[in-house]
């Protein structure tokens, strides 16, 4: 269950504002932003500017071009991020960073650009955890306060729940991450990276007709994804595929499009995202359900996600709320569903110091991070 929370926050309220740089580069989005801390506990995005490294279809991005892209573009990127927010270096009282995970040389390029910094001009430096990131902005956008996370983007797969000033992962993907199968299978597909392979999967699931089976590998509180994505690509060879779009006079015939293979996909891993989900909703008694990562982007994923909200109490008692916003550090998507029967306790502010645990006396197993 989760974890008392104290009346008043072990942090100290800030005498002042502080202004504080975050950096991300743990993939091909590089990102540099600037938010205000105020003392009454509010915060304030002041500029947000981001630089995505796009390669041709059929690519994936590697971690060496990641990174040169980064070392191009990182000082342009913070340069109009401090105009846009209208301060200057001067001005900060911090520098954050992303700090893993993610992909090494992209990481490591922009955590040496922001330990630069942090010496030139004498400000502390602090090194960002990218899932509690992801995971904390979306609360504070949405205002969502003891929310089953379920946590979906291009490296990570996690069902997650905030317990005794940590955040413990109920359950995962046990091999590949689901923007990771999105992309791979684009890929196959030779379906366009601008302005991402997952958005351009979703824009063809919308004209797929055909819903074909495939493999439901749901185990427990995690998920399996590598043989969807092998059963998926094993449909592009099957006699009856066509590498196009479905015709008016092809409107009933036995043929496979990649529309509907993108639209059996999506389908099948949703559904297995929104069970592992609802499964630890039910666990842990909590009304609220946030979706943080780039694959909640996807509208889909909302929509389903909304019915099983919805299903958990009366459909007309469910309050619904849709939010998309831009991290500070990272282009990301929330998504919100708060059911009308009180919530469960708030989390701590102690998120800051979250600590890597790997016990926890309750069922289903747990760790955290």
């Amino acid at each position: 269950m989760p974890g008392r929370v104290r009346k008043r926050s072990p942090l100290k309220t800030p005498e002042r504002p502080y202004i504080a740089l975050g950096l991300e580069g743990s993939a091909n989005k590089l990102g540099a932003g600037i938010i205000k801390h105020s003392p009454d506990g509010s915060t304030t995005v002041l500029s947000n500017v981001r630089h995505t490294y796009i390669t041709p279809p059929g690519e994936g991005f590697l971690p060496r071009d990641t990174a040169k892209h980064h070392r191009d573009w990182v000082l342009t990127v913070i340069n109009d991020a401090l105009g846009k927010a209208a301060v200057s270096m001067h001005d900060l009282d911090c520098i954050c960073f992303t700090r893993g995970p993610g992909m090494g040389a992209p990481l490591t390029s922009v955590a040496l650009v922001a330990r630069t910094l942090s010496l030139l001009y004498n400000k502390p430096l602090v090194g960002v955890n990218h899932c509690v990131g992801h995971i904390e902005m979306g609360r504070q956008i949405t205002g969502a306060q003891n929310p089953v996370v379920l946590y979906v983007s291009g490296g990570n797969t996690q069902v997650i729940a905030y317990s005794q000033q940590c955040y413990r992962i109920f359950g995962e993907t046990l091999d590949i991450a689901v923007g990771n199968c999105l992309d791979r299978f684009a890929r196959v597909i030779n379906l366009s990276n601008d302005p991402s392979p997952g958005y351009n999967i979703e824009q063809e699931a919308k004209k797929g007709r055909r819903l074909l089976p495939l493999p439901y590998t749901t185990k427990g509180m995690d998920i399996s994804l590598s043989g969807i994505l092998t059963s998926t690509e094993a449909y592009t060879n099957d006699k009856r595929f066509r590498g196009r779009e479905r015709t008016a006079e092809e409107a009933n015939a036995d043929i496979i499009t990649p529309q509907d293979l993108c639209f059996s996909l999506q389908e099948t891993v949703f559904a297995m995202l929104v069970e592992i989900t609802e499964r630890a909703m039910a666990h842990i008694g909590s009304k609220e359900v946030l979706i943080v990562g780039g694959v909640g982007c996807n509208e889909r994923l909302q929509e389903m996600m909304g019915i099983m909200a919805a299903g958990a109490r009366r459909p007309s008692l469910c309050y619904r709320r849709t939010f998309l916003h831009r991290q500070w550090y990272h282009d990301s998507t929330s998504w919100f569903t708060k059911l009308p029967y009180g919530s469960g306790n708030p989390i701590n502010e102690e998120f800051v110091h979250a600590e890597i645990k790997y016990t926890y006396p309750g069922e289903p197993e747990t760790r955290v991070i």
